[in-house]
Protein backbone atom coordinates (compact mmCIF):
# COMPACT_ATOMS: atom_id res chain seq x y z
CA UNK A 1 0.00 0.00 0.00
CA UNK A 2 0.91 3.85 -1.37
CA UNK A 3 1.75 6.20 1.27
CA UNK A 4 -0.35 9.25 0.45
CA UNK A 5 1.16 12.63 1.07
CA UNK A 6 -0.20 16.36 1.48
CA UNK A 7 -1.60 16.57 -2.02
CA UNK A 8 -4.80 14.34 -1.52
CA UNK A 9 -3.45 11.32 -3.20
CA UNK A 10 -1.46 9.31 -5.78
CA UNK A 11 -0.37 11.88 -8.65
CA UNK A 12 -3.14 14.58 -7.27
CA UNK A 13 -6.14 12.18 -8.03
CA UNK A 14 -7.82 12.79 -4.94
CA UNK A 15 -8.19 16.73 -5.11
CA UNK A 16 -10.82 19.01 -5.01
CA UNK A 17 -11.99 20.44 -7.43
CA UNK A 18 -10.75 24.29 -5.95
CA UNK A 19 -7.67 22.51 -4.87
CA UNK A 20 -6.71 21.61 -8.81
CA UNK A 21 -7.49 25.08 -10.05
CA UNK A 22 -5.22 26.37 -7.64
CA UNK A 23 -2.64 24.12 -8.74
CA UNK A 24 -3.17 25.03 -12.87
CA UNK A 25 -3.13 29.07 -11.51
CA UNK A 26 0.23 28.15 -9.81
CA UNK A 27 1.21 26.62 -12.43
CA UNK A 28 0.78 29.99 -14.72
CA UNK A 29 3.32 31.97 -12.43
CA UNK A 30 5.82 29.69 -12.77
CA UNK A 31 5.35 29.58 -16.93
CA UNK A 32 4.89 33.72 -16.71
CA UNK A 33 3.11 33.39 -20.46
CA UNK A 34 3.05 36.54 -22.27
CA UNK A 35 -0.84 35.94 -23.25
CA UNK A 36 -3.20 34.49 -20.31
CA UNK A 37 -6.59 32.57 -21.20
CA UNK A 38 -8.82 31.83 -17.71
CA UNK A 39 -11.61 29.66 -18.54
CA UNK A 40 -13.72 29.97 -14.80
CA UNK A 41 -10.50 30.52 -13.02
CA UNK A 42 -12.38 30.96 -9.99
CA UNK A 43 -15.45 29.12 -9.91
CA UNK A 44 -14.80 26.50 -8.13
CA UNK A 45 -13.53 28.45 -5.27
CA UNK A 46 -15.41 30.07 -1.78
CA UNK A 47 -15.86 33.88 -1.49
CA UNK A 48 -12.52 34.12 0.44
CA UNK A 49 -10.75 32.38 -2.13
CA UNK A 50 -11.85 33.63 -4.78
CA UNK A 51 -10.89 37.53 -3.83
CA UNK A 52 -7.06 36.30 -2.95
CA UNK A 53 -7.09 34.60 -6.32
CA UNK A 54 -8.51 37.28 -8.69
CA UNK A 55 -5.72 39.74 -6.85
CA UNK A 56 -2.94 37.50 -7.43
CA UNK A 57 -4.26 36.78 -11.42
CA UNK A 58 -4.68 40.47 -11.74
CA UNK A 59 -1.11 40.73 -10.52
CA UNK A 60 -0.01 38.33 -13.38
CA UNK A 61 -2.73 39.52 -15.90
CA UNK A 62 -0.92 43.35 -15.63
CA UNK A 63 0.95 44.24 -18.92
CA UNK A 64 -0.09 41.49 -20.64
CA UNK A 65 -3.32 40.15 -23.14
CA UNK A 66 -5.46 38.61 -20.68
CA UNK A 67 -9.15 36.69 -21.65
CA UNK A 68 -11.17 36.15 -18.70
CA UNK A 69 -14.15 33.46 -19.55
CA UNK A 70 -16.68 33.69 -16.77
CA UNK A 71 -20.00 33.63 -15.95
CA UNK A 72 -19.65 35.69 -12.47
CA UNK A 73 -19.80 39.09 -13.53
CA UNK A 74 -17.71 39.43 -10.48
CA UNK A 75 -14.82 38.04 -11.86
CA UNK A 76 -14.51 40.75 -15.19
CA UNK A 77 -15.87 43.73 -13.88
CA UNK A 78 -12.19 45.41 -14.02
CA UNK A 79 -11.60 44.51 -17.42
CA UNK A 80 -11.03 46.94 -20.03
CA UNK A 81 -13.08 45.63 -22.30
CA UNK A 82 -16.12 42.88 -21.92
CA UNK A 83 -17.90 41.12 -24.66
CA UNK A 84 -21.50 39.73 -23.62
CA UNK A 85 -22.10 36.64 -25.77
CA UNK A 86 -25.69 35.24 -25.91
CA UNK A 87 -26.99 31.97 -27.98
CA UNK A 88 -27.33 34.30 -30.78
CA UNK A 89 -24.09 35.79 -31.35
CA UNK A 90 -22.45 38.79 -29.70
CA UNK A 91 -25.14 40.72 -27.81
CA UNK A 92 -22.69 44.07 -25.54
CA UNK A 93 -19.64 44.87 -25.95
CA UNK A 94 -18.05 47.90 -23.41
CA UNK A 95 -16.22 48.23 -19.90
CA UNK A 96 -18.64 47.72 -16.96
CA UNK A 97 -19.89 51.24 -16.12
CA UNK A 98 -20.77 51.16 -19.77
CA UNK A 99 -22.77 47.90 -20.10
CA UNK A 100 -24.23 48.92 -16.53
CA UNK A 101 -25.85 52.24 -17.72
CA UNK A 102 -26.94 50.38 -21.36
CA UNK A 103 -30.12 48.19 -21.14
CA UNK A 104 -29.18 45.06 -21.90
CA UNK A 105 -27.83 41.53 -21.05
CA UNK A 106 -24.85 42.63 -18.98
CA UNK A 107 -27.12 44.25 -16.34
CA UNK A 108 -29.91 41.61 -16.03
CA UNK A 109 -27.37 39.43 -15.19
CA UNK A 110 -25.37 41.54 -12.90
CA UNK A 111 -28.91 42.27 -11.12
CA UNK A 112 -29.45 38.54 -11.19
CA UNK A 113 -26.50 37.64 -9.58
CA UNK A 114 -26.15 40.71 -7.08
CA UNK A 115 -29.65 39.44 -5.67
CA UNK A 116 -28.59 36.01 -5.14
Amino acid sequence: MRAQGLCGGERGVRLSGGQRQRISIARVFLKDPPILVFDEATSALDAESELAVRRALDALAESRTTFVIAHRLSAVRRADRTIVISEKGIAQTGTHESLMQADGVYRDLYALQMEE
